[in-house]
């Protein structure tokens, strides 16, 4: 194996470890602590009441499915991200927001090892579905 592979071979383990700690109680208690303060937030609240008005259970159920797979490698989800926020007025401050409260979220509800993994997870996430909604400068611009 050449040395470049084992690194990233290494740092990969290092990003997947924490999985062993994230149970699927802590992947629930995460999201659903996290969509309600979506819920209140004066900038994300207005941006997602309307989209799931009356639906806020199912639409729960559906990313603890989402995220277990990311935490848990469970195969639960079956959704598509970016057809399921294509037409809502979602800009570089709301992904911002969604960032800042996701962490937030995270750091109090999971151990450290769990709460980095996540992060790391949501900031890819949000950086895909900024990409393929063709929202802010990441949108414009391949990395280099």
């Amino acid at each position: 194996m050449n040395a470049h592979r084992e690194t990233a071979t290494r740092a990969c383990v290092r990003l997947v470890e924490p999985r062993a700690s994230i149970a699927e109680a802590d992947v629930e208690r995460l999201v659903h602590a996290f969509y309600a303060r979506v819920r209140a937030d004066p900038v994300l609240g207005p941006i997602f009441a309307p989209r799931l008005a009356g639906r806020w259970e199912p639409h729960l159920a559906k990313m603890v499915d989402f995220w277990s797979a990311i935490a848990c490698g469970t195969a639960r989800y079956d959704g598509k991200p970016q057809v399921a926020h294509a037409g809502m007025a979602l800009d570089e401050a709301a992904f911002a927001r969604w960032l800042a409260l996701f962490e937030e979220t995270a750091r109090e509800v999971c151990t450290p090892g769990a709460a980095a993994f996540l992060v790391d997870r949501a900031e890819r996430i949000a950086g895909s579905l900024m990409i393929g909604l063709g929202v802010g400068p990441k949108a414009l611009s391949l990395p280099a």
